[in-house]
């Protein structure tokens, strides 16, 4: 099972730039700065990404960065693959995705694959792979992530950077057996959910899903809309986030 789990789970994300798989040899770019609303000036990473951890804007990646330079403080924001693996197992929640399967980094932008552990000690069965993308400026600009590349399993609705309000539909596609889909709403600075709908039963070939979800948030905030399924032989085997900001 476990093997097959690792041959689904290029299982990921949706976020700006994602490949995502849509049926047999198609694939298809997800998110781009063409489709993302215009925030308040600093907040977007890069000029086009969604802030979705662990910095909700530039004025905290300059807090950091100074206390950074006079202390030393928490050293791990330069570290993609810590950076990842906080994101997924603090701010998700999802502590048994505890392995980094593969790093790529070119430039200011990263892929972090996390995943699971394999039975027996086998390989590592893919969960997602983090997008990060360096915030701010300097070269001791910190690692943030932007969202999720996605292959078999994806969230798609809403669209990347789009203006959401309460409740707010959710949705994608997913290849899998006897799924159980649980969406959470999340935010920077929030210490549990703000929204949660569970559960969504799923399966087929790249088939569709969709649900919908309430949530609190102030007007402007951004949030990370986070689906999870898993059941088979880890609670959580497979997650896709995407980035969103509520309406005004």
């Amino acid at each position: 099972m476990l093997a097959a789990l690792g041959l689904l789970a290029g299982a990921c994300g949706t976020g700006p730039g994602a490949v995502q798989q849509s049926g047999p040899g198609t694939v298809q770019q997800s998110g781009t700065a063409a489709t993302t609303p215009t925030p308040s000036a600093g907040s977007l990473v890069a000029g086009h990404y969604q802030p979705l951890w662990p910095f909700a804007d530039e004025k905290q990646v300059r807090d950091w960065q100074e206390s950074y330079r006079s202390g030393g403080h928490q050293p791990w924001h330069l570290d993609a693959e810590q950076t990842a693996l906080s994101f997924t197992r603090g701010f998700l929640g999802f502590t048994n995705v505890d392995q980094v399967v593969k790093r790529t980094v070119t430039g200011a932008d990263a892929r972090v694959s996390v995943g699971i552990r394999g039975e027996g000690g086998g390989r590592p069965g893919i969960a997602a792979v983090i997008h990060l993308v360096r915030f701010g400026s300097g070269t001791d600009a910190p690692w943030e992530v932007v969202g999720t590349d996605d292959t078999t399993f994806s969230l798609t609705t809403p669209r990347y950077g789009a203006l959401v309000s309460s409740p707010v539909k959710v949705g994608g596609r997913i290849t899998g057996v006897d799924e159980s889909i649980r969406v959470r709403v999340r935010a920077t600075g929030s210490a549990g959910p703000l929204g949660e709908r569970c559960c969504v039963s799923a399966g087929g070939d790249d088939a569709p899903w969709s649900t919908t979800v309430s949530f609190r948030a102030a007007p402007g905030r951004t949030l990370t809309l986070v689906a999870s399924t898993g059941g088979h032989v880890a609670e959580v085997e497979r997650f896709t986030v995407t980035g969103v900001r509520v309406a005004r």
